[in-house]
C-alpha cells in the first residue's frame, strides 16, 4: 500500500458556488430572527450549506484496492464564536474516467465513520464520504474514532456545542443548554438532530465540491441514528437524488401509541413545545419534503424504527419511488438479500443502471371465498427480474417490537401468490405482508462490508404493511380454523419461524423465536418445555428464555438461562425442562405466559465467562413442545 501522509494542510476551494437556500419551498419561509419557527421550511430558510469555505484538513492520503482514500475534516460551521469541525473518510476510484457520482454514508449511533462502506462504494464506481458525526475532541477525551485513524489523528471537534451522543439528552430537547446552539431560549435549533443534519448537509458541498464528483448525483444512505439522519438531510436538502434510510427515520416519535389497549411510552421523551418540535423536527413533517427516491431497509421487529411506523411516516413521500425491504423476525440485522438492496438502488438512480422491481401488490380480504378465512393475494413484478419466491407472513400482536410473524403456507397460482391466514380469535387485529425474492441476474459482492463474505444471488422486496384493526375482524367475522396446541416446532419447515444468529459459526451460533409469545404456542400453566435433538458428540448447550421484551405493562423485562450438558449420542434424546430450570439474578420465572423469546444458543455468555469451543457437528433440532 502507497501511502502519503499530509496533516492538517488547507485545501484551497476548488470552486465558487452561488449561495442559496437548496429546498425551493424554503426560499418563502424566513422567519425573523427573534421568533421561533414553526415548520421545516422555516426552521432551515436561513442555512445555506455552500456558504462558508469548508476549509479542508486532509490528514492521511492513500491508495489501495483501486482507489484513493483521504482522511479528511472540514468546517461545519462556527458556533456560539467557536468553530465546529466534521472527521470524515472520502474515497474515490483511482483513475476515474470523468465524474463519478457520489454517496454520503452515514454511521449510526455508538459507530464511526467506516472506511469499509466507503471502500465497498468506491470498488462499485461511486466516490463516497463517510462521516465521523459521532466522534468528539471538544474537550475531553477523543471519543469515535474514524475507522483506521492513527493515534494523535485530529477527530470531529463540535467545538461549544456537542450533538454527540455525550450528549444524549440533546436528540429530544429544545431547551437551552451548555451542548446546545441557542443557549438562551427554547428553540428547535437546540436539538441535536438539527446540528447533525447541518454537519452531513456539509458533507454533501465537500463531495460537490472535489473534482472527480459529478454533484448532480448524490445519494445519502445511514443505518439507525445514520437512517434517522438519511431522512432529516433527504427532506431538507434537495441536492439529494437517491436515499437508503435502515433500521431509522420512522416519524411520530413523540407520540404515546396504542396497542390495542396497551399503551407504549413514547419513545422520544420531548422537552419544551412538543408542537413545534413535531412541525420542524419529526419525521412526518420532513417525508412530505423529500424530493428523491426512497428505498427503506429494516428488520420487522426493530426496536428503533417501528414496523407501522416506517410505512405510516413513508405513505407522506409524493411522487417519488419508495421501495420496502424487510428482514422477517429479526431486530436492527439485515440479511444480505435485504443489504444488497442499497448498491442496486444508487445503480439505477446514480448511474442508471438496471431497475429494482416494483413494489409487489397485494392484497388482504378477511372473509374470502368459500373457506370463508382471511386471505393474501400477491401480484409480483416479474417484468424486472424472476421471482424465486414470495413469503407471506401475518401477526395478531399489536406490538410491532415483539410481535410473532406467522409464516402462511403459499400457493402459486400463475402470475400470483395466495395464502390463507388462519385464525383462532375475533378480538385481535390482523397485519400482514409478504417478502418476494428475485434471481439477480449475475451475483453481488457485499465482501468488502463486515459479516458478509458470501455473493449474494437475490434481492428481497417486500410488499405494503395490511393491518385491520380487532373491530374489523370482528366484523368481517372470518371463519375460525386455527387452534392452539402443545406442538411448538417440528422443523419441518427449516427455520422459518426463528432467525439466527452467528449462522455457520459453532461456537457461537443462536436461534431464536417468538413463537411461545402467540397464543397458538403459549406454554399452558403446569407444562414443561421438551426439546429433542440429536447431537453426537458431547457439549454444554444453553437454553435461553426472555420474559416482556418490550412489553413493560405485564412486568420487568428477564432474562433467564438454563445450562445444561448434553451427552454426545447418535440416536435422538429429549431434554425436559421445568420453569425452575431456568434461572436468573432474580430467580426463575414464575408462568410460561409472559415469555416472548426461546433461544437455543451454543453460547449465552452472562458477565465474562468465555464461550467453550464447540466439539463436532452443529446439533440437529426435531422438535419443540409443551408436555405434561
Amino acid at each position: 500500500m502507497n501511502t502519503r501522509r499530509h496533516f492538517l494542510q488547507k485545501a484551497p476551494l476548488l470552486s465558487a458556488l452561488p449561495t442559496f437556500a437548496f429546498h425551493p419551498a424554503f426560499a418563502a419561509d424566513r422567519v425573523p430572527s427573534d421568533r421561533v419557527p414553526q415548520s421545516v421550511g422555516e426552521l432551515w430558510a436561513d442555512f445555506d450549506p455552500r456558504s462558508d469555505p469548508l476549509e479542508v484538513e486532509v490528514i492521511r492520503e492513500w491508495e489501495e484496492d483501486g482507489g484513493v482514500f483521504r482522511l479528511v475534516r472540514y468546517l461545519i460551521g462556527t458556533f456560539k464564536g467557536k468553530p465546529a469541525r466534521m472527521a470524515a473518510i472520502y474515497g474515490y476510484p483511482a483513475g476515474a474516467d470523468g465524474k463519478v457520482p457520489a454517496v454520503m454514508h452515514i454511521h449510526g449511533g455508538g459507530q464511526r465513520a467506516s472506511l469499509s462502506e466507503v471502500k465497498f462504494l468506491v470498488g462499485r464506481g461511486y466516490a463516497a464520504l463517510s462521516v465521523n458525526w459521532g466522534g468528539s475532541g471538544t474537550g475531553k477525551a477523543p471519543f469515535n474514532a474514524p475507522e483506521g485513524a492513527q493515534p494523535g489523528d485530529p477527530n470531529t471537534d463540535w467545538g461549544a456545542v456537542d450533538p454527540s451522543q455525550l450528549n444524549v439528552q440533546g436528540y429530544s430537547t429544545m431547551l437551552p443548554g451548555p451542548g446546545q446552539f441557542f443557549e438562551d431560549r427554547e428553540h428547535p435549533k437546540n436539538n441535536n438532530w438539527y446540528l447533525l443534519t447541518v454537519g452531513c448537509r456539509r458533507g454533501l458541498t465537500f463531495l460537490e465540491e472535489q473534482p472527480e464528483v459529478d454533484g448532480d448525483r448524490l445519494g445519502v444512505h445511514g443505518y439507525s441514528m445514520g437512517g434517522n439522519l438519511t431522512m432529516y438531510v433527504a427532506g431538507s436538502d434537495d441536492r439529494v437524488k437517491a436515499a437508503v434510510p435502515a433500521v431509522g427515520g420512522q416519524g411520530w416519535r413523540w407520540e404515546e401509541q396504542d396497542f390495542n389497549g396497551v399503551r407504549a411510552r413514547p419513545q422520544d421523551n420531548v422537552k419544551g413545545d412538543l408542537e413545534v418540535f413535531r412541525k420542524t423536527l419529526s419525521f412526518e413533517s420532513y417525508a412530505p419534503l423529500i424530493r428523491c427516491p426512497v428505498l427503506h431497509r429494516s428488520a420487522t421487529n426493530d426496536f428503533h424504527g417501528w414496523m407501522d411506523g416506517v410505512y405510516r411516516t413513508n405513505t407522506l413521500i409524493q411522487d417519488q419511488p419508495v421501495r420496502y425491504s424487510w428482514v422477517t423476525h429479526m431486530n436492527h440485522r439485515l440479511i444480505p438479500q435485504v443489504a444488497v438492496t442499497m448498491p442496486l438502488w444508487f445503480d439505477h438512480f446514480l448511474k442508471g443502471g438496471p431497475a429494482l422491481p416494483g413494489t409487489p401488490q397485494s392484497e388482504l380480504v378477511l372473509n374470502a371465498g368459500d373457506g370463508g378465512e382471511p386471505v393474501l393475494t400477491v401480484v409480483p413484478d416479474e417484468g424486472t427480474l424472476p421471482v424465486e419466491r414470495c413469503e407471506i407472513f401475518y401477526s395478531i400482536d399489536p406490538d410491532p417490537r415483539a410481535r410473532f410473524w406467522r409464516s402462511a403456507d403459499v400457493v402459486r397460482e400463475g402470475g400470483r401468490f395466495v395464502a390463507r391466514l388462519p385464525l383462532h380469535t375475533h378480538e385481535l387485529p390482523l397485519y400482514a405482508f409478504a417478502n418476494v425474492y428475485h434471481t439477480l441476474p449475475q451475483t453481488v459482492s457485499l465482501a468488502a462490508l463486515p459479516g458478509n463474505s458470501n455473493p449474494v444471488t437475490g434481492v428481497c422486496l417486500s410488499s405494503l404493511f395490511h393491518a385491520r384493526s380487532a373491530a374489523e375482524v370482528a366484523a368481517a367475522k372470518p371463519v375460525l380454523t386455527a387452534k392452539a396446541g402443545t406442538l411448538i416446532e417440528d422443523f419441518s419447515g427449516g427455520w422459518r419461524d426463528w432467525y439466527v444468529l452467528n449462522e455457520g459459526n459453532r461456537t457461537h451460533q443462536q436461534h431464536w423465536t417468538r413463537k411461545v409469545t402467540d397464543p397458538l404456542w403459549r406454554g399452558p400453566d403446569g407444562t414443561r418445555l421438551a426439546i429433542t435433538l440429536k447431537m453426537p458428540q458431547a457439549n454444554p448447550y444453553h437454553f435461553v428464555l426472555q420474559q416482556n421484551e418490550w412489553r413493560s405493562h405485564r412486568g420487568p423485562r428477564r432474562t433467564f438461562v438454563c445450562t445444561r450438558e448434553i451427552p454426545g449420542e447418535e440416536a435422538p434424546q429429549t431434554i425436559t425442562l421445568s420453569l425452575t430450570d431456568f434461572t436468573s439474578d432474580h430467580g426463575s420465572p414464575t408462568s410460561w405466559a409472559e415469555l416472548d423469546q426461546v433461544g437455543l444458543c451454543a453460547s449465552f455468555q452472562n458477565g465474562d465467562e468465555k464461550a467453550r469451543t464447540w466439539q463436532g457437528p452443529a446439533p440437529e433440532f426435531l422438535r419443540l413442545e409443551w408436555v405434561g
